[in-house]
């Protein structure tokens, strides 16, 4: 195909045949280059999907990437091929992998200290819990494994203060396995359970109300109804593509949550990419509740979330009237929540490696590689936009920018997905498996973000036949 000469306002049609004959290459190069992933994979009979998190079912080619190991920003499969990893286990590793102050931590928690978990408390968590407050500006901290369940247990601590039933959540959200939250707006503004929502309990449609996302009025027309604890959101939508929040949106949610009676929940697992406090930090926002997960953890399995001094004096008042039992029956908790070694982890992980200085790095890193792909958009005037947040970034096939979840989840494009994920990976980069989100790490060098930006020019190229 031709480079496009005409004027900026052209764009070039999407070779679909051509799309699909270097798909079937690419196939082709991966199942012969990774054979004993592949054996692996056949192996694994006894693994619902074959693999130990389906999830993993989502990389591109039939079957995922056997770890052998890994290093910072670095892993090797079990065939021996080495990757710039930007996928980062989906967040989970925004410290890296195997961070050395991190890896101290837990060996000398687990093997010299001993006690991975003893239902006791430890002195890390109480330093823990303070520095996140410092850094999210919520006083009071509590532990699960996972942001879902802290999520979820902190749902249960809106209807318990407020009263009331319903959460209010934006279309095509992510919060984890969080039941309320799989709900979406179809074509027709109407409410319904997002397609493939597994078992569901009761019809989310009865728990939850949705709004659009950037859209004011949608939320106070939800709000209005009176029956809505807590709105539950992320600050910039980041699992349907990143979508950012407009000027005064996120203001206009603190506003209107207040005049309504509800509380406002931000849900920063993903979003701590904008910095050490996420984007409550970096947009000074005041949530009445902060939750956050993964990366706080530097990989061993952690999640917390915060409240206001208010929220907990009203928490409390429940308890001591005793229509509310936290301590034990009353589902806000987890046996090995607060585990000694995950608060190990996360004291080293708060303290040594997502620190100020090395959030500079990683979102200086993170907009080089957003340069770079817009490079590549601009060149050839492709329909596609790429979307920034701190040390996170993500391309879509669709340009302008997304402004909410359905529009994002309207430029889907499945075969566009897998043929840049499988190019990639034959060559030695790694994006997320179930969408196109990179993701910086303070080991992240500028040679992991140059190799990325060459691969996805020669990518695109190919594609357009130049």
């Amino acid at each position: 195909m031709a480079a496009p000469d005409g004027p900026p306002g052209d764009q070039p049609a999407m070779p679909r045949d051509r799309l699909h004959r270097l798909i079937a290459r690419e196939r082709e190069r991966y199942v012969d280059s990774h054979p004993a992933s592949l054996a692996l994979f056949r192996q694994a009979g006894h693994l619902i999907g074959r693999v130990p998190m389906t999830w993993m079912s989502k990389w591109s080619g039939g079957f995922p990437l056997y770890l052998d190991t890994a290093a910072g920003a670095t892993v090797t499969d079990v065939d021996g091929h080495r990757y710039a990893d930007f996928a980062l286990g989906d967040t989970g590793a925004m410290a890296g992998h195997s961070a050395p102050a991190v890896t101290a931590a837990i060996s000398r928690r687990a093997v010299e200290q001993g006690g991975i978990t003893a239902m006791l408390p430890t002195e890390d968590a109480e330093w823990v819990a303070a520095e996140l407050a410092r850094r999210f500006g919520l006083p009071l901290w509590s532990f699960s494994l996972s942001a879902t369940d802290a999520n979820r247990w902190a749902i249960r601590l809106a209807r318990l203060v407020t009263g009331r039933s319903k959460i209010l959540v934006f279309s095509y959200c992510y919060h984890g396995s969080v039941d309320e939250t799989f709900v979406i707006l179809d074509e027709t503004g109407a409410v319904r359970s997002r397609p493939g929502n597994v078992g569901p309990a009761v019809d989310p449609v009865s728990t939850t109300r949705v709004a659009h996302f950037n859209d004011l009025a949608s939320v106070r027309a939800e709000l209005e109804h009176g029956d809505v604890a807590v709105i539950v959101t992320e600050p910039a939508l980041t699992n349907i593509g990143i979508v950012l929040p407009e000027p005064g949106f996120l203001d206009g949610l603190r506003r209107l949550a207040t005049e309504h009676g509800a509380l406002l929940l931000i849900d920063e697992t993903h979003t701590l990419s904008a910095g050490p406090g996420g984007m409550t930090g970096t947009e000074r926002l005041q949530p009445d509740i902060v939750v956050v997960g993964k990366s706080i953890g530097g990989g061993i399995a952690c999640g917390a979330y915060g409240i206001t001094a208010q929220v907990g004096a009203r928490v409390a008042e429940h308890t001591r009237s005793g229509a509310a039992d936290i301590e034990d029956v009353g589902g806000v908790g987890g046996t090995l929540a607060g585990n000694a070694l995950s608060t190990a982890a996360m004291r080293a992980t708060l303290s040594e490696v997502l620190t100020e200085q090395a959030f500079g790095s990683m979102i200086e890193l993170a907009a080089r590689y957003t340069a770079g792909v817009q490079a590549t958009i601009d060149r050839h005037r492709l329909p596609w936009s790429v979307s920034r947040l701190g040390a996170r970034a993500e391309y879509r096939f669709t340009s302008p920018t997304p402004r909410t979840g359905n529009e994002s989840a309207a430029a889907a494009d499945p075969d566009l997905d897998e043929y840049l994920h499988l190019y990639l990976a034959n060559r030695g980069v790694l994006l997320t498996p179930f969408h196109n989100m990179a993701l910086m790490c303070p080991a992240t060098e500028a040679a992991d973000v140059e190799l990325h930006t060459g691969l996805f020019a020669d990518a695109v190229a190919d594609l357009l036949g130049h």
